[in-house]
């Protein structure tokens, strides 16, 4: 045997020569017929087991078995290339399945190779088992041995008569999505089609993902039969139905008719409602006669609703939507159902820095305000008192339809501590607390839980002049005050501290009259005058007029200088007192000429010369006199 014959090809070979082999054991046993053999020979000779032996061939037997095997290989050759060539559909079984392909037995000496990815569905699953029958198309012969078949091809030529019909007729099919790829999917239609991303929906899709596993119905728009590509379209189908469906809206839409849509979008001012082929807007407002925060407080995608038209422009084909508008307006007789002083229950939606909104019902709301929530004059903030979610009670205060507003207390469900204020502090009575806050006009001092009254900076002290309650007090110093007065009403107490000690103008006042001369110090000089302290937080004004000593002169009045004052006027209600230095020289020289005269009554009853009336110049002589 030639060293260049493969094993395989000796196999086929042994074959091919099983014919020659048989036509010579057939002329043997003709030659035994014609010369028969011996009986007692056959009888008499020993049976010897005799090991088989190859038979042996002559060189044309050798050419004639090589000659049929290069026959049949070239036969194999061709109907290999002819299935090539011409592509024609080979049915064969599934004998293994690789990690990359799927081998089948085609009826050639050598097995067909399918990629994987071409008979697997959407999971990744092969479609056919060991043993099943499956329809391909042989591609080539690989280097490697077998034969590359394809599957896809095999199924394309089934189909493509009916998607080229369907195409031209625009007939929909229906196909399973494969898989995700750049741009769009693959559809199982048959065979693999291209569905472009821009061809899923009317309106862009952002994630195709979804879309893995669903029947879809799509219509073939574009096929490149050498390629083999198919392009097929969902958005085509979709338009026409909706077109459809928009002419059987138009024909029964108009304001105020209801329809009942599906939600197809939300935004942050609305929904977006799928009329029947004709989108409409349904607008934030007109939602709820309530207040939301999002539209889809009330409704989701998908859900069927009814909606009422309020507006439809025929020429832009546009639609306004109203769904509150189905329902009659709560506050129409709210004033009724919600009379002042009534007790409610609701529930509270938002706390904000100036009070709280609580929902009584689906679209009326009220306000309580945060001078409503407590009696206490210390809360910060509502979120102290409530929180939204909260179920609280209320009390109507007021309601103004018009404005769509209710206003609620809350306070009012509560006992009033101001009311029992006044016969509890009566005016005059000496109360402690603490010094809870300090502002510029006073000092506020806590005397029980929620009461805190109010000493005013000019109630701090009778003597001295407190530019700041600070000069005094200490916050959270604990202090005796006295009860001015109570404002259940205006939830006012007026405390004061100085009045704990006696008034020193009450004082000054039973002490002098007009008329008294008094010694006092210059605390401070003004254009008009000068203010002249009297005793301690008693102040007097010296007019600028009467400012002038006994000659007549002006007199220089200086901060810290100490002079002699009359007392000309006195108000004690106004606290109020005028001195005069002029008036003081006047009661001087007053007094000296009733001296004089006492000293000339006394000198004329030891002489009659001086009998006489008394001149001006005596009165001069008679001081002079008294100087030297």
């Amino acid at each position: 045997m030639p060293e260049n014959i493969t094993s395989t090809e000796s196999t086929a070979l042994n074959s091919t020569l099983e014919p020659n082999a048989t036509e010579t054991t057939t002329a043997a046993a003709a030659s035994s017929e014609t010369t028969p053999t011996p009986v007692a020979e056959e009888q008499t000779k020993p049976v010897v087991a005799v090991a088989e032996e190859e038979p042996e061939y002559d060189a044309d037997d050798f050419a004639k078995a090589l000659e049929n095997f290069d026959r049949e290989q070239a036969a194999e050759k061709d109907a290999a290339q002819a299935m090539t060539s011409e592509e024609s559909i080979v049915v064969g079984t599934v004998v293994k399945i690789t990690e990359k392909y799927m081998v089948v037995d085609i009826g050639l000496k050598s097995e067909g190779m399918i990629p994987l990815e071409q008979v697997v569905d959407h999971t990744g699953a092969p479609k056919f088992n060991i043993g099943d029958a499956v329809e391909v198309v042989v591609e080539r012969e690989e280097q490697e041995g077998g034969y590359l078949v394809s599957h896809e091809k095999a199924l394309r030529h089934k189909v493509w008569d009916k998607l080229e019909e369907a195409c031209n007729s625009k007939t929909p099919v229906k196909g399973i999505v494969l898989s995700r790829v750049k741009g769009g999917l693959t559809v199982d239609i048959g065979i693999k089609a291209f569905l472009p991303g821009s061809q899923v929906e009317i309106r862009p899709v952002r994630n195709l993902d979804g879309y893995i596993g669903q029947e879809l119905e799509v219509r073939v728009i574009k096929l490149n039969k050498k390629r083999g590509n198919v392009v097929i379209s969902r958005k085509e189908i979709l338009e026409e139905e909706q077109n459809a469906k928009k002419d059987v809206t138009l024909q029964n839409l108009e304001e105020g008719a209801v329809f009942t849509g599906v939600v197809k979008n939300l935004t942050d001012y609305g929904a977006f409602v799928d009329m029947g082929g004709l989108d409409g807007l349904l607008h934030i407002t007109d939602m709820s006669w309530g207040r939301l925060t999002h539209p889809r407080d009330l409704v989701n995608v998908g859900d069927e609703i009814q909606v009422k038209v309020l507006k439809f422009d025929k020429d832009k084909q546009r639609v306004s939507l109203g769904f509150k508008q189905l329902t009659p307006d709560p506050w129409l007789d709210a004033v009724e159902r919600y009379p002042v002083g009534a007790q409610v229950r609701g529930r509270v939606l938002s706390v904000t820095d100036y009070g709280a909104f609580v929902e009584l019902e689906q679209g009326i709301e009220g306000l309580v305000h945060v001078s409503e929530m407590t009696w206490s004059k210390r809360m910060k903030h509502p979120s102290k008192m409530v929180k939204p979610g909260d179920e609280v009670d209320t009390v109507i205060l007021s309601v103004n339809p018009n404005d769509r507003r209710i206003s609620l207390g809350m306070k009012q469900l509560q006992e009033n501590p101001w009311e029992e204020l006044e016969g509890k502090y009566p005016v005059g009575m000496e109360v402690e607390g603490r010094v809870r806050n300090l502002t510029d006009f006073g000092a506020f001092i806590e005397i029980e839980d929620g009461i805190d009254g109010l000493v005013h900076v000019s109630n701090l002290s009778w003597t001295k002049r407190i530019k700041h309650p600070s000069e005094v007090l200490k916050k959270g110093e604990k202090v005796k005050a006295v009860v001015l007065g109570v404002e259940p009403e205006n939830r006012r107490l007026s405390l004061g501290i100085k009045q704990l000690q006696p008034d020193v103008w009450d004082t000054f006042f039973e002490q002098h009259r007009v008329g008294d001369v008094v010694k006092g110090k210059v605390l401070r000089t003004a254009q008009f005058g000068a203010f002249i302290e009297l005793a301690e937080g008693v102040e007097g004004l010296c007019h600028v007029s009467e400012a002038i000593d006994e000659s007549g002169r002006q007199v220089d009045l200086q901060v810290g200088d100490e002079h002699e004052f009359k007392i000309v006027k006195m108000s004690h209600d106004e606290k109020k007192v005028g001195l005069s230095i002029k008036a003081v020289g006047e009661e001087a020289s007053r007094a000296e000429v009733e001296s004089y005269k006492q000293t000339a009554s006394k000198s004329s009853s030891n002489s009659s010369a001086n009998s006489g009336s008394t001149t001006l110049g005596d009165l001069l002589k008679w001081k002079q006199s008294e100087n030297e």
